[in-house]
């Protein structure tokens, strides 16, 4: 896929909160019900060749069940699952052009970098000196040839990642799924192989699925997120639209945002509760206000001359380091967070159960229709 190519997908997706579905007979069309005691799976996945969809959501949510029948490797109750057009559900997992990334990678300790990746080919029918020669082409793609002849406990991390991921691209398949695909690396090597990663699938011109819990992972390496609570779907759309219009606790915690629902009336939102916000639109019924915490001011006293229309009275529940800041759990007027320096945080004298004042400007609010 060229660069132009990629630039007018990302524009798309911009614009659009919903992904649209694929072309008929192209991409993946699939509805995931899969029942497991207790527990029901109920997901509409759809994505166009070139395509990266992350799916993402709290422990237990569904998300790597979601994977693993996508994968076949549990069995669907109900739904469909078609790739290209093809019924992939009827078809026995090894002989779907699938390829997936473990979380841990799962590379033979016994072979070399090199047999690792021609696994795939010669379980796809190809010779081993056929294996062995493409093998070497997609190690060579992502800067590997070096370490062909290395065993993965002679690998790093990183390494041993995009190991794995020649390994599942090497049989060309039509779906690439990836399950937590930089949760083993440590925070350094994570940054440099997210680049590489984002890099490798820019090219894939073929569907590809992430699983992660991390936000910025999601937010860099896909096109579409699919935000998965409870076995079920509660938003989805592009990384940029989740992001300013999120519509759980969850996803709202997850971009770092403060979110409420209540009830609007002109430039007034009632929140459980009964506490006020102050908006710059001018909206009617049911809707979320979000800000981020850094909008939130702090005082030991009660502000006077302020130019913030919102004004609460809290109690500091909890601090702790966030990044380079201090973020505190508020209570009281309106439970939220806040974000400060360390030395504005010495300076307020803060403490767990300090009484202060928060200010928000309502120009730092953004409300949508719930």
């Amino acid at each position: 896929m060229s660069g132009t190519q990629k630039t007018a997908r990302d524009a798309h997706h911009a614009q659009e909160p919903v992904g649209a579905p694929a072309p008929a007979g192209e991409g993946l069309d699939a509805r995931l019900l899969v029942e497991r005691g207790s527990f029901r799976l109920d997901v509409a996945l759809t994505a166009a060749p070139g395509d990266v969809v992350a799916l993402l959501g709290p422990n237990g949510a569904g998300k790597t069940t979601a994977l693993r029948a996508l994968a076949g490797l549990v069995p669907l109750t109900d739904g469909h699952l078609r790739l290209d057009g093809a019924e992939l559900h009827r078809i026995s997992p090894e002989s779907r052009p699938v390829g997936v990334v473990f979380q841990d990678y799962l590379l033979f300790p016994h072979l070399t970098a090199l047999d690792n990746v021609a696994f795939g080919p010669r379980c796809h029918g190809a010779t081993r000196a056929q294996a062995r020669a493409e093998a070497a082409k997609w190690l060579d793609r992502m800067g590997l040839a070096d370490h062909a002849g290395s065993k993965p406990r002679k690998l790093s991390g990183g390494q041993a990642q995009r190991v794995a991921l020649a390994r599942a691209l090497a049989t060309h398949p039509r779906l690439l799924l990836l399950d937590e695909p930089l949760a083993a690396l440590d925070a350094r090597t994570r940054l440099d192989v997210r680049a590489q990663l984002r890099h490798h699938l820019a090219e894939f011109e073929a569907v590809a699925v992430l699983v992660t819990h991390d936000p910025l992972d999601a937010m860099v390496l896909a096109d579409h997120l699919v935000v998965i609570e409870d076995g079920r779907i509660v938003q989805q759309g592009s990384p940029a639209h989740i992001a300013r219009h999120p519509r759980t606790d969850y996803i709202a915690h997850l971009v770092g945002l403060n979110l409420y629902r209540g009830e609007a009336q002109g430039h007034t939102v009632r929140v459980d509760g009964g506490s006020g916000i102050t908006i710059t639109e001018d909206l009617t019924g049911p809707v979320f206000v979000a800000f981020p915490p850094s909008a939130v001011t702090l005082h030991r006293d009660r502000p006077t001359g302020s130019s913030a229309r919102n004004l609460w009275r809290c109690e500091v529940a909890g601090m702790e380091a966030h990044g380079d800041q201090i973020r505190a759990d508020l209570t009281g007027g309106l439970p939220l967070a806040a974000d400060l320096t360390t030395v504005a945080a010495a300076e307020l004298g803060l403490y767990p159960g300090a009484a202060v004042w928060a200010t928000v400007k309502a120009t730092q609010t953004h409300a949508y229709p719930a």
